[in-house]
């Protein structure tokens, strides 16, 4: 069951971070690792900045959790982690999916570039990596980061389809078949064929 996650569970959210980041530990550069990846403070400070928290819980227990943050015109996927034993089970993938339906706009999300799984779990899901001129431009914008993160991070982008256009009112136009395509018209011998006589196109 996807919810939002309640404030006494910051014990529970915090232990799901830090056991799925064991993962980034002699992975990610050893002077952004830390121990415990996210101490209590960082995790009060990211709330209180407005990420919101949601989680799966099954069995009645927290097993995956993925902070949602608005910041201007976008919305920012934060924290997303999933105990190591649910990993592979669709954990992130219906936590993701039921943020990105709810928010219905672009999302970014900033990993590590050398966390390869994570970047490629985001791929799968629809998200498209930026160049890394603009990951320094988007970092900058919308993270609250040291410049060694910015370095050493990628970002990927999920803006959702375009909506198709409203039909136009009043009766339709027939549609006039060309020449080429009237099977009851052939063009003037030679014309088809003649270069010169092509219509240009703009």
């Amino acid at each position: 069951m996807i919810r939002p996650c309640r404030d006494d569970e910051r014990a529970a959210i915090l232990n799901i971070v830090n056991a799925a980041a064991e993962a980034y530990r002699d992975v990610i550069p050893a002077d952004r690792w830390h121990e415990p990846y996210m101490p209590a403070q960082e995790l009060d400070a990211e709330m209180a900045a407005g990420v919101a928290f949601w989680g799966d819980e099954r069995d009645g227990q927290l097993v995956g959790v993925m902070g949602i943050q608005p910041v201007r015109d976008v919305h920012l996927i934060r924290h997303a982690y999933v105990l190591p034993s649910q990993q592979g089970t669709g954990v992130g993938r219906a936590l993701l999916e039921h943020l990105a339906a709810r928010i219905g706009g672009p999302l970014l999300v900033g990993t590590w570039a050398t966390a390869t799984w994570a970047i490629r779990f985001y791929e799968r899901n629809g998200f498209e990596l930026v160049s890394p001129a603009r990951k320094d431009e988007l970092l900058r914008a919308y993270w609250d980061i040291p410049e060694r993160q910015i370095e050493t991070s990628v970002v990927l982008e999920l803006r959702p389809p375009a909506r198709p256009r409203a039909p136009r009112h009043g009766r339709p136009r027939a549609a006039r078949p060309s020449r080429g395509s009237d099977p009851l018209r052939a063009p003037a011998p030679g014309r088809a064929c003649d270069p010169r006589r092509t219509r240009r196109t703009r």
